[in-house]
């Protein structure tokens, strides 16, 4: 679950890029915030 959301994070990121949306921000942020969750995860275990 944790996995499927930092995905499309990524997949949202990915696209906020190449259509330079206003919303580029605000999925930045998510994207960030997915990242430190997959991280925080796999440091405890």
């Amino acid at each position: 679950m944790l996995y499927t959301i930092a995905v499309v994070m990524l997949i949202l990121w990915l696209l906020g890029m190449i259509t330079s949306n206003t919303m580029g921000g605000f999925i930045h942020i998510l994207l960030v915030i997915a990242i430190v969750v997959v991280l925080l995860r796999v440091i405890n275990g």
